[in-house]
C-alpha cells in the first residue's frame, strides 16, 4: 500500500512553530511508516519528516504575503502533487480543499481530512465531490456536514513528546493564537481573580495586532503575567508540563483543539469554556473541566485536584498517535478493499449519515 499525504505548501512538515495541520501530517506519516506502509509526503522542501518528501516549493512561507498569491500557490502545488501521486499511489490523502477538484481527473480514491471550522461555502464545495472519503476531526464537526461518506477520527500526539510530570508548579498556562476567539484576555482575567500567575505562548498575527496591543500587552509584566512568544516543542514541554492547569477559554466552535491533548498528555488538566469539540475532548472531572462561564472556571481553578497520572492516562488511551494511525490505516484498507467500514472504534462508519450513532 502506498499512501500520498498532500499538505498545503506554506509550512514545513513537521512545523518548526505554528502549524497544527502540519504536525498532524508528520505524526500520521511517521506512524504509517512504522506500520510498514509506503508513504510519500507532498510538502515544502525544508520538511524534515521521517518519510519520502516531494516538493515543488523549496521553503516555508508563513505568514502569507498575500491571500491571492497564497491561493494560487496552493492550487499550483496541489495540482502538481495530485498529478504526481496518481501515477504510483493507491490512496491520495488531501489536507487542503483545492486538491478535491483534481479528483475529477483520476479514479484513484481520495481521503480528505477537514482541519477547519464549518463554513457554508466549503460545505457546498464538498457536495460536488460525493466520491471523496471525508474525515472529520470531531463528532461536533462531522454533524455539521451532510456528506454521506464521512467519519470521525480524532487527532493524536506522540506521547513520548510530552512526558508526564506529576509535580506541578503553581501557575496557569495558555497556548494559542492571541486572537479574540481564543480568549487570552479571559485567561488573564482568571489568573488575576484567582491570584495564580499565568504564562502565555502563541502567535500574534498582524490581523489581531490591535487586539494584542490593547487587550493583552498592557497586562504583561514579566512576573505575574508572562508572554513567552511562539511555542516550539521544547517550550510546550516546559510550559505545559510544569503547569498547574491549562486555560482554554475559547469564544468560538473549535473543531478540535490540539493543544488540549498536548496539555493532557503532559498530565496537565484543561479548564475550558464550551464550544465545538471541547466537551468531546475533555472528560469532565477526569482530564479537566468544561465550564459554563468564567465564574465556574475560576471556581474550578481554585479547587483543582485532578491527579496528573490520571489525566495523562486518559490522553494516552484516546489521543495517542498509535490510536489515530490505526484508524486511518483501517480506513485506507476498507477503501482499497471496496468494503463498507464497519467500525473505527469510537468513530462512526465512513458510510454513515451525519448524526448517526457510532
Amino acid at each position: 500500500m502506498r499512501i500520498a499525504l498532500i499538505a498545503p505548501p506554506f509550512i514545513s512538515i513537521p512545523p518548526k512553530l505554528y502549524g497544527g495541520t502540519e504536525l498532524f501530517i508528520a505524526h500520521l506519516a511517521e506512524g504509517l511508516k512504522k506500520k510498514g506502509v509506503d508513504v510519500v509526503v507532498y510538502a515544502t522542501g525544508d520538511s524534515t519528516v521521517d518519510a519520502e518528501v516531494r516538493f515543488l516549493y523549496p521553503e516555508t512561507e508563513w505568514p502569507l504575503k498575500g491571500e491571492i498569491f497564497g491561493n494560487i500557490k496552493d492550487v499550483n502545488h496541489t495540482a502538481w502533487a495530485v498529478a504526481d501521486a496518481m501515477r504510483d499511489c493507491d490512496v491520495l490523502h488531501m489536507n487542503n480543499a483545492p486538491g478535491l477538484a483534481a479528483s475529477r481527473f483520476t479514479d484513484k480514491p481520495f481521503v480528505y481530512t477537514m482541519h477547519h471550522a464549518h463554513e457554508e461555502s466549503l460545505s457546498d464545495f464538498y457536495e460536488h465531490y460525493p466520491h471523496v472519503n471525508y474525515v472529520a476531526i470531531s463528532d461536533f464537526q462531522r454533524m455539521q456536514e451532510s456528506m454521506t461518506r464521512i467519519c470521525t477520527i480524532h487527532h493524536g500526539v506522540r506521547m513520548e513528546d510530552y512526558p508526564l510530570r506529576e509535580t506541578k508548579q503553581k501557575y496557569l498556562s495558555f497556548i494559542g493564537r492571541l486572537a479574540p476567539v481564543k480568549g487570552p484576555h479571559l485567561a488573564i482575567e482568571v489568573a488575576k481573580r484567582t491570584g495564580i500567575p499565568l504564562k502565555i505562548a502563541g502567535e500574534v498575527q498582524p490581523l489581531f495586532n490591535d487586539y494584542y496591543e490593547g487587550e493583552i500587552k498592557p497586562h504583561i509584566d514579566g512576573r505575574f503575567i508572562e508572554y513567552l512568544g511562539q511555542a516550539d516543542l521544547a517550550i510546550k514541554n516546559e510550559l505545559l508540563g510544569n503547569s498547574f492547569a491549562m486555560l482554554f477559554p475559547i469564544q468560538w466552535n473549535e473543531p478540535f483543539g490540539l493543544v488540549m491533548i498536548e496539555a493532557m498528555a503532559s498530565g496537565t488538566p484543561v479548564i475550558a469554556l464550551p464550544g465545538g469539540s471541547v466537551a468531546e475532548v475533555i472528560r469532565d472531572g477526569v482530564s479537566g473541566y468544561v465550564c459554563k462561564n468564567i465564574e465556574e472556571m475560576i471556581d474550578r481553578v481554585r479547587n483543582l485536584s485532578l491527579p496528573p497520572a490520571a489525566v495523562h492516562q486518559y490522553a494516552r488511551e484516546r489521543f495517542s498517535v498509535g490510536v489515530m494511525v490505526t484508524k486511518y490505516l483501517k480506513l485506507y484498507e476498507s477503501i482499497l478493499g471496496g468494503r463498507q467500514l464497519a467500525s473505527l472504534g469510537d468513530a462512526v462508519p465512513c458510510t454513515a449519515t451525519p448524526g448517526a450513532a457510532a
